[in-house]
């Protein structure tokens, strides 16, 4: 146990330093692309010289203050107070992007959850099938879902969605938002988030989990026809127990490491999901950073998904270890 605390305590120190240099790294070059002092000169009637001044000055944004003093700024709010800065218009982008984060949190976690699951299982179950019907017809319907663009995919749902709605003569799906119930019934409070998250979780879902399914089945597919398999079948082992025992888990590993790594764009590569079903997610709050010159924002999403990235890569050794005991954490 001490071993294994001490490595887990090494990776997380090694790769908190990543995370800083990254993320100093993002204030930097957003420094230098980003113009807050554009956002008070673009406007109509443009503000008083002073002022604009003084609101850079304020959010620790002013272009004309050296760049290394506005950063260990902004580095003392962080450590004293955890405070990321301020947006161009002086908004607090902790609040901001605390709201951001629950929103993505609610969107994906139940998605991932089913995407994992769904597309591994029909993985294994088409590897085991190869050539067959069912391995042609899942292959045939992922490769179809494979091209539909997201946008896409997302209209004909939503589409058919409001037929239902139409048909029934009663609100079953919500199209846009998380939650529109504002009483205290903790029953029809979870009724109406379910109304809502039920359409982008179904978009998430069919997206990713034909990553998932197509990746498992070529993964178990390359285990099965290994030379350790051949000779597990020759010491009398029957097709299935040889796939169970040996190729499925050594073939789960690439699957599961994909899954750990992904979890950073899973918080903010869902943008044009948030944007179609008007949720308020990192990903859309990333875009609007950028289009908005707000720098500390688009370095807190970059510091986040650093986080997420951190979490992933331990999660990605742990499950190594724990698929092959042939692989050892020290």
């Amino acid at each position: 146990m001490g071993r294994f605390l001490l490595y887990i305590f090494k990776r997380v120190v090694s790769y908190a330093v990543m995370i800083f240099v990254a993320t100093s790294l993002t204030f930097f070059m957003a420094s230098a692309f980003m113009s807050p002092r554009s956002n008070y000169e673009s406007k109509t009637p443009r503000p008083p010289q002073e002022s604009i001044e003084k609101s850079l000055n304020d959010a620790n944004l002013n272009d004309k203050t050296p760049i290394m003093e506005r950063y260990g700024t902004w580095l003392n709010g962080i450590f004293s107070q955890w405070d990321w800065g301020k947006t161009p218009e002086g908004s607090s982008v902790n609040a901001e992007i605390s709201s951001r984060i629950m929103n993505s949190v609610k969107l994906l976690a139940l998605s991932t959850i089913l995407s994992v699951v769904i597309g591994v299982s029909l993985g294994v179950y088409t590897a085991q099938r190869q050539y067959q019907w069912q391995d042609r017809f899942w292959s045939g319907v992922a490769s179809i879902f494979m091209v539909i663009p997201t946008v896409v995919l997302a209209i004909l749902i939503v589409f058919f969605a409001i037929e239902i709605n139409t048909a029934s003569g009663a609100r079953i799906f919500y199209v846009t938002g998380l939650s529109s119930y504002t009483g205290d019934n903790f029953l029809l409070a979870l009724l109406d988030f379910l109304q809502h998250i039920f359409l982008p979780t179904v978009v998430l879902t069919i997206i990713t989990a034909v990553g998932y399914h197509l990746g498992q089945r070529t993964y178990l597919l390359d285990e099965m026809h290994a030379d350790y398999v051949r000779t597990a079948r020759a010491k009398g082992l029957t097709r299935k127990q040889a796939i169970r025992k040996h190729a499925l888990r050594a073939s789960l590993i690439p699957t599961a490491v994909s899954v750990a790594f992904s979890i950073a764009s899973v918080f903010t590569g869902a943008v044009m999901t948030e944007k179609i079903f008007a949720i308020h997610g990192m990903g859309e709050y990333f875009i609007n950073c950028i289009n908005s010159n707000n720098i500390y924002g688009a370095v807190a999403v970059a510091a986040f998904s650093g986080l997420c990235t951190l979490v992933g890569a331990l999660l990605a050794d742990l499950f190594a270890a724990a698929l092959d005991p042939r692989i050892k954490l020290s």
